[in-house]
């Protein structure tokens, strides 16, 4: 079936999803443009574009150079894109970029080290390179659903770095002040949801637009009735667990009397307590759990939850650690792009939602994100279940 542009009421993941080629290549302009608009936010903030050796953090310029690299590397260099999902791994063309900003091959560390372009130089180089992903774009043949998934997949990619760049301010106390990105103030908690027994099917097949190889496969569970807070945990229910001394102090928050306070934009201001609990790690999670006398959903029950109470369950504020761990759903086949997803299923837990610094273009009900339960400096909180 042809890709079809999808009408304007629909949400921007359906659009960055299923949408057809004109607006796809509207979604791109808009993600390269958000790029573009964050960097230089960067830039004014950190003049010389250096930030420290760290495991969570990458150098900008580095991050710039790979956005443009990933997408010509699966698009433009690659004479299998029109492919998609089929295409073979190894089939687009060498290039000389390869040695700077593939970050199969390049590994992290080193990435300080390397004699990178500068920013002019890598403005002008990724310009050139969505040029050719649009020339590219116009010209294929969409009667092919795996025609499109390149440039879907280079899409969202680029949106997924954009947040990347938002928790590497975060972490080095930059002031980037973007109304778009702040945390929302939620509710008080209403009453818990109560889900009903049912039969869930995880996972999907390729004839409804993009999918991430993780979303693919099929699993059926068979569900028992159980309880779940309709949205996630605030500061005003999860810090009453750090007061009684039961857990440690979150990250980027401190205690000056009996005022709290986050640090944020590169100075501490005082904590709204009800925005969702933020920056937590799952480890961190689990312990608030222990302490309630509540636990954390699996992944199942978070999306039976969602899709048994859609307009009831809210979402997205924070992502949300779950129960479950990582893994594939049976029948699941990698795509070409090999290290998105095989390489982690060990162990590490499973995120789900979206959050307030999540492009919504990435926001989708199927995503599944994966950190190690050590991260803290993800937009990430949780909700709970009844024991």
């Amino acid at each position: 079936m042809p890709a079809t542009d999808i009408s304007p009421d629909r949400t921007a993941a359906e659009a960055a999803r299923r949408g057809g080629p004109q607006l796809l290549a509207q979604c791109l302009r808009a993600s390269r443009q958000d790029t573009l608009s964050t960097f230089a936010a960067l830039e004014a903030v950190l003049p010389e574009l250096q930030v420290p050796l760290h495991p969570e953090l990458n150098p900008p310029l580095w991050e710039l150079g790979h956005i443009g690299w990933f997408q010509q590397h699966w698009i433009s260099r690659n004479p299998q894109r029109h492919r998609g999902w089929d295409a073979d791994p190894g089939a687009a063309q060498a290039d000389a970029d390869d040695r700077l900003y593939d970050s199969s091959a390049v590994p992290h560390d080193s990435r300080w080290q390397l004699k990178l372009p500068d920013a002019d130089t890598l403005r002008t180089q990724l310009a050139g390179q969505l040029e050719q992903t649009l020339a590219c774009l116009q010209a294929l043949d969409d009667s092919d659903p795996r025609a499109l998934y390149f440039y879907r997949l280079a899409l969202q990619h680029e949106d997924m770095h954009h947040e990347a760049a938002l928790y590497m301010a975060q972490q080095l106390g930059l002031p980037l002040e973007n109304a778009r990105w702040q945390a929302p103030v939620l509710p008080t908690p209403g009453p818990a949801l109560e889900i009903p027994a049912g039969t869930l099917l995880l996972g999907a097949g390729m004839e409804d637009g993009f999918r991430f190889d993780n979303e693919l496969g099929h699993a059926v569970q068979q569900m028992e009735p159980f309880q779940i807070d309709a949205q996630v945990l605030r500061w005003a229910e999860y810090l009453r667990f750090v007061e009684t001394g039961a857990g440690p102090m979150p990250r980027y928050l401190r205690c000056e009397g009996r005022q709290w306070e986050q640090w944020r934009h590169g100075r501490w201001q005082a904590l709204d307590l009800h925005q969702p609990a933020c920056h937590l790690s799952w480890h961190e999670a689990q312990s608030w759990c222990r302490w309630a006398g509540r636990r954390l959903p699996t992944e199942a029950e978070w999306v039976w939850a969602l899709r048994s109470s859609p307009e009831r369950l809210r979402w997205g504020d924070v992502w949300e650690w779950t129960a479950s761990a990582f893994a594939p759903w049976p029948g699941f086949q990698p795509h070409p792009y090999r290290d998105y997803s095989q390489p982690w299923f060990d162990g590490r837990p499973v995120l789900r939602g979206a959050s307030f610094m999540t492009q919504p273009r990435v926001r989708h009900p199927d995503y599944r994100n994966f950190f190690p339960a050590t991260r803290n400096d993800i937009a990430a909180g949780f909700r709970s279940c009844a024991p």
